[in-house]
């Protein structure tokens, strides 16, 4: 028997689970293919987190999720202080600055999967393939083919790969990809420090990478990123805890106090990714399977949630047209909007590594000079602060006034 459904979502992370949540209201028959188990929540603080722009709190409380996120596991960060090591360059950012009480959110991303899985969960419109996975696609005029692992066959008017940055959909639909090695890994762990973070997120930038403190629900405790080549993450991760703890203090200047590693490294490597295409007849991309970028500003999976959300507009309007929702010339505004979106970000990013890549004095200096100014430039300051927020640039209807 195969079954039909107007969209199929292959991946049921944080942003498939989105893009589901945002077609609640719908008459949209759509299915969600999850190759994982989502495992149970429990106390133990995890590696992986997100810092949750003030858009996404929006899009989480709009779709409901964000009711389901235990509010004790929930950091807001109203502040953010960068600088440069062994030199005169620094800048801070606080909330007051645009008339807000936060300027986002350190959450674990296992919570906030779950919490979107709670919502999605009681919707009649969707039916959960989990765990099962995409075995093959053929794309028709009229709708797509999808056969299972499980076996399963089924049909759909558009499939949108929601399935990471090793996307199974975008390879085997055959888009290419813009990329290139930031020849950095990430090695993210839970810290807890001698001195309280204050809800202030820091950075730091060294000659090796930038190093990031998040601040966690525990007054005491931080997730890190810090990024760094291949060879040097290979380093950190074999010292032993003691020696670690020493290199972490010293590197990030003793900022915090002494600092603790509490639970396992993880590294992993970070790489951009461009899609050629968001969007093919029968077909489109969202998050991470689009696009991949530098974490060293946390927006990463901002972005992903917009594209879910500026998706679930596009699909709609396109119904409300009685348009065919899985058409290429209708999936057009979507490709060319986020693209522009996406492609901003990856050029900002891009600048912002080059421009702090390296300790070349004459360089330095330049970097530490367009740090203080623009730390004393108000409406520049302003203009970062709203971009970091996700209230800049072109928004959904949904996280319009």
């Amino acid at each position: 028997m195969m079954l039909s459904y107007d969209l199929v979502i292959v991946g049921g992370g944080m942003v498939g689970l989105t893009l589901a949540a945002s077609l609640s209201k719908s008459n949209l028959n759509v299915a969600i293919i999850e190759n994982n188990e989502v495992t149970p929540l429990n106390d133990t603080v995890t590696a992986r987190v997100s810092a949750i722009s003030a858009a996404s709190r929006t899009i989480f409380e709009k779709t409901g999720a964000w009711t389901h996120i235990d509010n004790q596991k929930i950091t807001p960060y109203n502040s953010m202080f960068v600088w440069e090591k062994d030199s005169f360059g620094k800048i801070s950012f606080d909330a007051q600055q645009v008339d807000a009480s936060e300027l986002g959110y350190i959450i674990e991303n296992e919570r906030l999967q779950h919490a979107l899985l709670s919502v999605v969960k009681l919707q009649d419109n969707v039916t959960f393939y989990m765990p099962d996975k995409l075995t093959n696609v053929a794309v028709g005029d009229g709708e797509a083919w999808l056969t299972l692992d499980s076996g399963k066959n089924i049909t759909a008017k558009l499939v949108v790969g929601a399935d990471g940055a090793n996307s199974w959909l975008r390879n085997k639909a055959d888009i290419p990809l813009t990329h290139w090695d930031y020849n950095h890994h990430a090695l993210v762990a839970t810290i807890k420090t001698d001195l309280p973070h204050q809800h202030c997120a820091r950075q730091v930038f060294t000659p090796d990478g930038p190093l990031a403190f998040l601040p966690l629900f525990e007054d005491n405790l931080c997730s890190i990123v810090w990024s760094v080549g291949p060879e040097k993450a290979q380093q950190l991760q074999s010292l032993d805890q003691s020696e670690f703890n020493k290199q972490l203090t010293r590197t990030f200047d003793n900022r915090l106090g002494f600092c603790a590693l509490q639970g396992e490294r993880h590294s992993f490597p970070l790489k951009m990714r461009y899609a050629r295409d968001f969007a093919k007849h029968r077909i489109a991309l969202i998050g991470d399977a689009a696009h991949t970028i530098h974490p060293l500003a946390g927006q990463g999976v901002n972005l992903g949630l917009l594209d879910a959300v500026s998706l679930a507009q596009c699909i709609i309007e396109n119904i409300e047209a009685e348009k065919d929702i899985g058409l290429y010339t209708n999936l057009r505004q979507f490709e060319r909007w986020r693209k522009t979106e996406a492609a901003q970000m990856v050029a900002s990013m891009e600048l912002l590594k080059q421009l702090f890549h390296g300790d070349n004095p004459v360089q330095k200096t330049v970097r530490d000079l367009a740090l203080l100014l623009t730390d004393n430039v108000s409406p520049l300051k302003k203009q970062f602060i709203k971009q970091a927020m996700g209230l800049s640039g072109e928004l959904p209807t949904m996280l319009q006034p």
